[in-house]
């Protein structure tokens, strides 16, 4: 189990009892408690949770500049 910070007993502790949570912005998180006070230890995770994956739009094709449009050349 990971390690989390106890503010009771003020010292890092192994959390007793964990579960994974996923907050409501996506967070990964990991809420338990603490073996010898009994408080509720929470520990925030790396990164977000994996969203699915989103199909890939296509690109418009781009359109070669026009003679009214500044180009690298003539600044």
């Amino acid at each position: 189990m990971p390690e989390g910070y106890c503010f009771k007993c003020k010292v890092k502790k192994e959390i007793a009892n964990g579960v994974e949570e996923t907050m409501k912005n996506g967070r990964k998180a990991i809420k338990g408690t603490c073996p010898t006070c009994g408080k509720v230890i929470f520990k925030f995770l790396g990164g977000k949770a994996a969203a699915p994956a989103a199909p890939a739009e296509p690109t418009p094709p781009t359109t070669p500049p026009t003679e009214n449009t500044p180009t690298i050349d003539s600044i």
